[in-house]
C-alpha cells in the first residue's frame, strides 16, 4: 500500500512539473499589424532629445546620448540602417510570421519572421541547437532559439549588432542578450522583452509591445522596405561623423525645460524606473527658462 501512494505522489508531481503538452502552445503563425497606444510618443514622433528618463542607464550611455547629433542620420552609410532586434518590433510595421517543419515528424524546426519595418527577417530555431560562440558574426537580427514554456514562447537572442535602445542616441551594445515573452490573448500578440546589456545598462530593461492578428492580410501587405542611400546635404564633409565634443550639445535642457522637469529626472539611470523615484523629486529644483536653440 505505501509502495502504490508513493508511486501515485510520483505521478501527481511529473504531471504538474512536466513541460505542458504541445496542445498548449498557440499558433503563432500568421500575419499581424503594430499597435501604437503604448509608449506612442516615443515610438512615432521620436523622443526628445535629452530624454533619458525611466531607462536603467549608466554613465556611459549617458556620455554617449549627449554626443550624439541626429544630423549623423543624414549621412549616407546611416540612412538604411537597420534597428536592431530589441528595438524593431517599437516602430510601425507589418509582419508575418511561418513555421518550418520536418518533412518526416513534421516537428517545428524553425519560426521564420518578416518584418517591413527595414525589411528585416528573423529565425528563431526551435530544434535545440546552441548559440554560436562569441566570435560568431553578429546581425540586426542576432542568433535566436525559442522554446515553449506552457502557452508562452520564450526566445533568447544574442549575436545582435550595435544599435541603440532610443532613438535619440542612447546605444546599445553588441554585447546585448534579449529574451522576449510571446503571448496570444483575442487576437493580440503581446511581447514582453528583457534586455541585457552589460556595456550601458546598469539593470535590464523591461518593454511590452502588442500587435494585433490581421486574420484577413490583403494579398499586397506590404513586407517590402526600399531604401536608397543619398547625398542630403551637398556641403558636408565626406567621411564626417556628425557629433558633439562633452559640453557642447545645446539641446539637451530642452525638454526638462518644456515640461518643467528637474534635471536628476530627465537624465535616466536605474532610480527613475522605480515608483520610489518620485519622493526624491520632492523639492528637486525646476529648469524654468528653455535655452536658445541651434548650435553654439
Amino acid at each position: 500500500m505505501r509502495q502504490l501512494l508513493a508511486m501515485t505522489g510520483l505521478a501527481v508531481i511529473t504531471l504538474f512539473t512536466a513541460p505542458r503538452a504541445a496542445s498548449a502552445q498557440f499558433d503563432i503563425t500568421g500575419s499581424y499589424n503594430t499597435l501604437l497606444h503604448e509608449d506612442q510618443p516615443e515610438r512615432i514622433p521620436g523622443p526628445a532629445l535629452g530624454d533619458y528618463s525611466g531607462l536603467p542607464i549608466n554613465d556611459y550611455a549617458r556620455a554617449f546620448a549627449e554626443a550624439w547629433d541626429p544630423s549623423r542620420l543624414t549621412v549616407p552609410e546611416h540612412q538604411c540602417r537597420a534597428h536592431s532586434a530589441p528595438y524593431i518590433m517599437r516602430g510601425p510595421l507589418n509582419m508575418r510570421i511561418w513555421d518550418e517543419r520536418d518533412a518526416q515528424t513534421q516537428q517545428v524546426l524553425a519560426l521564420h519572421i518578416d518584418i517591413s519595418n527595414f525589411q528585416q527577417r528573423r529565425v528563431i530555431w526551435m530544434d535545440g541547437r546552441s548559440h554560436p560562440s562569441a566570435s560568431a558574426e553578429h546581425t540586426w537580427m542576432g542568433f535566436s532559439t525559442g522554446e515553449w514554456r506552457g502557452d508562452m514562447l520564450v526566445v533568447t537572442t544574442s549575436h545582435i549588432k550595435q544599435m541603440w535602445h532610443r532613438r535619440n542616441g542612447l546605444p546599445q551594445s553588441d554585447a546585448v542578450r534579449l529574451t522576449e515573452y510571446f503571448t496570444l490573448h483575442e487576437g493580440v500578440l503581446t511581447q514582453v522583452t528583457w534586455t541585457d546589456d552589460p556595456v550601458y545598462l546598469s539593470e535590464p530593461l523591461l518593454k511590452t509591445t502588442n500587435m494585433r492578428r490581421n486574420a484577413r492580410p490583403l494579398p499586397a501587405q506590404q513586407l517590402l522596405y526600399p531604401c536608397t542611400a543619398v547625398v542630403e546635404i551637398a556641403d558636408q564633409v565626406r567621411g564626417a561623423v556628425p557629433n558633439y565634443m562633452p559640453g557642447e550639445n545645446p539641446f539637451l535642457k530642452e525638454y526638462g525645460a518644456e515640461f518643467n522637469l528637474p534635471e536628476v529626472a530627465t537624465r535616466g539611470g536605474a532610480a527613475t524606473t522605480y515608483p520610489e523615484f518620485q519622493s526624491q523629486l520632492k523639492g528637486a529644483g525646476r529648469v524654468r527658462n528653455a535655452p536658445q536653440s541651434g548650435r553654439p
